[in-house]
């Protein structure tokens, strides 16, 4: 039987809460084995990022290749790709390679609410990547900038956006509510025939939801690396992201907001 298989095209994160090393996390817990191109190197711990070093453009040309050439990638995930350039070669390469099921999370804007991507990225992102996404999977903020709107207040609101953010070429957007109050955290689908789909789990209070995005974005890839649709992919990654943050104050690292639990499911409880 064929091994799943999920390419994480992202930034390494040095404390391993986000990024590449959350993605491989992902995959690993659930059952993907996991490829990476590494598009930026951080330095970053839980109490914020102190340097990036970009990757040049071509390197991450040979990365991609170098994966796909070899392996069976089943689901490629995207994660924040800061520099226009850099965009432009992942496209070009996801496109040469005909890569199936790519999940785009448009990491955007830092929980401080700073821009992280430069005019000129935030256009390529929309003009190169997002045609090519089966799914893309903004949060509130980083939907309202990719639409240089304000962001949205309700839920209705996140319809709307997912529904402008469509039809700039991804077959699905999942508008994520992590952002919002509220005793639930209620994520949005408009899927690829147009239906909206209200997600809603829990919310709890944990101050430990350092890299909940790349968790979603990679789990969802994941799911449809081992052949399952899309509304599946993206129920089951919603449920098991929401359990890493149950079980995230199991964890004790760092002095900032800590990583989500990724194999809070093999770990020992105690």
């Amino acid at each position: 039987m064929p091994t799943p298989i999920a390419l994480t095209i992202a930034g390494s994160d040095s404390s391993g809460g986000a990024g590449i090393q959350a993605d491989l996390k992902t995959f690993s817990a659930l059952g993907v084995y996991g490829a990476s191109a590494i598009v930026a190197l951080t330095a970053q711990n839980t109490t914020g990022v102190t340097a990036i070093h970009d990757a040049p453009p071509d390197f991450i040309t040979a990365q991609i290749d170098a994966v796909m050439e070899d392996l069976a990638v089943g689901a490629v995930k995207i994660g924040m790709v800061s520099r226009a350039e850099s965009i432009a070669a992942i496209a070009d390469a996801l496109i040469r390679h005909k890569a199936p099921n790519v999940v785009v999370d448009p990491v955007m804007v830092a929980s401080s609410g700073a821009r992280l991507l430069s005019e000129d990225a935030v256009a390529a992102l929309k003009e190169r990547l997002l045609p090519l996404a089966l799914v893309l999977t903004p949060n509130l903020p980083e939907a309202a900038v990719l639409l240089g709107e304000e962001t949205a207040g309700d839920e209705a609101g996140m319809e709307a956006q997912a529904r402008a953010l469509k039809a700039l070429g991804p077959k699905a957007v999942l508008v994520k509510g992590g952002h919002a109050g509220g005793p639930e955290s209620v994520d949005m689908l408009v899927g690829p025939d147009g239906a909206v789909t209200r997600l809603a789990s829990p919310r709890h209070d944990s101050r430990n939801t350092h890299g909940t995005g790349c968790t979603l974005s990679s789990a969802i890839a994941a799911g449809l690396a081992k052949g399952a649709p899309l509304d599946r992919a993206i129920a089951e990654a919603k449920a098991y992201v929401a359990e890493a943050i149950a079980a995230a104050d199991r964890l004790g690292v760092g002095h900032g907001h800590g990583p989500v639990h990724h194999f809070h499911r093999w770990w020992d409880a105690g």
